[in-house]
């Protein structure tokens, strides 16, 4: 049986009300979407969590189902599911409105790779329980990290900063874009200035997405920083893309034995470069396909050649 990963964060429902009078509903939430990205390339993988029993909820685990991604004991404990609600006017332009509340019950044990990121990683209560669980987690488990900032929900860039980089210092492979980065640090320093900074910090490999420019691959090990090119896409639209990247870059290093236990963090920490872009690449081609298509769906293993 290969290496089991948990994904810990928010689940939530999207519900868009066009200017029209239709309103559409789909599933979302990052760390979600890496869980779904994840099965999708063949990976076992569960979900903690926190949603209703009600009718949002209910179309969260069908949606997983989907996949055979399962939920873990205890995600089904909110009062309501979480939405959000983006209101769009007769020249296209979105207001949202969140309805949003993170608590999350004791994450389980035993699993060989955690992942977390975005809203759940920062927002209380139950960002205190995710830095517990990825505490605990270090001692069985890899584990990757995706800022995903959402600064409508997070604050300024100086709320979030110092917690944000403990989860940094606590993570193997950490991926942001540089727009998090821009927005956590401005524009006065470097990406790949701020990608030494977290590989110091702890992780093997730290990676910026770029959008269709590719992406910033910092090798802790050697200090060395490579510029990846992305591939060509007809782009239907973004949704999505980012979280493709992060399950396409954590599949990639799982099927390499990377990750995926603590045996795995050595040898992520002794790969070589060549090794770590194999990956990279997956997650890019993973991307390109995402954004080649309405929503968040990313590939399936057999999409990649």
């Amino acid at each position: 049986m290969g290496a089991r990963s948990l994904v810990v964060g928010e689940a939530l429902v999207d519900i868009v009300k066009e200017s029209s009078g239709e309103t559409r509903e789909h599933v979302g939430g990052s760390p979600l979407n890496v869980a779904v990205g994840l099965a999708r390339l063949g990976h076992h993988v569960e979900l903690a969590t926190s949603i209703g029993t009600d009718h949002h909820g209910r179309l969260i685990e069908e949606h997983l189902g989907h996949d055979f991604v399962g939920l873990t004991p205890g995600s089904r404990n909110a009062e309501r599911t979480a939405t959000a609600t983006a209101t769009v006017d007769e020249s296209g332009s979105a207001t949202y409105e969140f309805d949003l509340a993170w608590d999350l019950a004791e994450v389980p044990t035993g699993f060989d790779h955690l992942h977390t990121g975005s809203i759940g990683a920062l927002m209380q209560p139950g960002a205190t329980q995710v830095r517990e669980a990825l505490l605990r987690g270090r001692a069985e488990s890899t584990i990757s990290y995706d800022p995903n900032v959402r600064p409508t929900l997070m604050g300024e860039p100086q709320d979030v900063r110092s917690d944000l980089e403990q989860i940094v210092g606590l993570s193997d492979v950490v991926k942001a874009s540089d727009e998090d980065i821009s927005w956590l640090h401005g524009d006065e320093t470097s990406t790949a200035e701020i990608l030494r900074l977290w590989g110091r910090l702890g992780p093997a490999l730290v990676v910026a997405t770029r959008g269709a420019d590719g992406a910033l691959v910092h090798v802790t090990a050697t200090g060395e920083t490579v510029e990846v090119p992305g591939v060509r896409a007809e782009v239907a639209d973004t949704v999505g893309a980012g979280d493709s990247f992060m399950s396409g870059l954590i599949a990639g290093l799982l099927d390499q034995g990377l990750l995926g236990g603590v045996d795995a963090r050595e040898r992520l920490r002794m790969a070589s470069k060549d090794q770590l872009l194999q990956a990279v690449d997956l997650a890019i081609r993973s991307s390109a396909i995402t954004v080649s298509r309405q929503g968040a769906q990313p590939p399936r293993r057999d999409e990649l050649g």
